[in-house]
């Protein structure tokens, strides 16, 4: 059993949510950077998450996978009297809705879309199209939701702001273009400019 968290998984895939919620809360943590394309070489990581996937973490024997999951178990665990996690019930609600809704809304065509580009994928221009006419809708819903207030909950940045953001982040490299949505664009920007974000 790890005397402190361990995080399995490198930056460059979605443990790097996790770390940076490790970050954000101060958490001492271990971070074991098993690559994607390798994690079947890792019986450690395979007795933690038998599908053989990153990220996945041991916190003193209690073993958990699915990046949203991990997070918003590692704030409502680690995250009391800090900003960073709901407040009421409601808030804890809310930070599961925009968890899953950027999951089962953006994740997969702006993913697409960073595969194409960094040539992962063959290149399809209908596919990188339908991928770009999928997002409308959802960048539309939180373009809007983010009119007169900063974060996602209100006026502080909280885990379903970091969960959202770790997945908007991908739109950079991807090279997606939101001019037309400038809220989005602002509230991005605020995120990925924090320190923890940064380390």
């Amino acid at each position: 059993m790890p005397d402190q968290l361990k995080i399995f998984g490198i930056s460059q895939s979605r443990a790097a949510r996790c770390l940076w919620m490790a970050r954000e809360l101060g958490l001492a943590h271990e971070n074991v950077p098993i690559h994607f394309a390798k994690t079947r070489e890792s019986p450690e990581l395979m007795r933690v998450n038998p599908n053989a996937r990153v990220p996945a973490i041991d916190d003193r024997g209690f073993k958990l996978y699915e990046s949203m999951a991990i997070n918003l178990y590692l704030v409502k665990k680690y995250g009391a009297g800090k900003e960073i996690a709901p407040k009421t019930l409601e808030e804890e609600a809310l930070a599961t809705q925009w968890s899953f809704w950027v999951m089962t809304e953006v994740e997969k065509p702006v993913l697409t879309i960073l595969l194409h580009e960094f040539g992962m994928l063959a290149s399809d221009e209908a596919t990188l199209a339908n991928c770009r006419k999928d997002l409308e809708r959802p960048l539309n819903v939180i373009e809007a939701h983010l009119a007169g207030q900063s974060y996602l909950l209100g006026q502080r940045f909280t885990v379903a702001d970091l969960n959202v953001a770790s997945v908007m982040a991908w739109s950079i490299p991807a090279k997606l273009d939101l001019a037309a949505y400038p809220k989005l664009s602002d509230w991005l920007k605020r995120c990925l400019s924090r320190p923890a974000f940064k380390g």
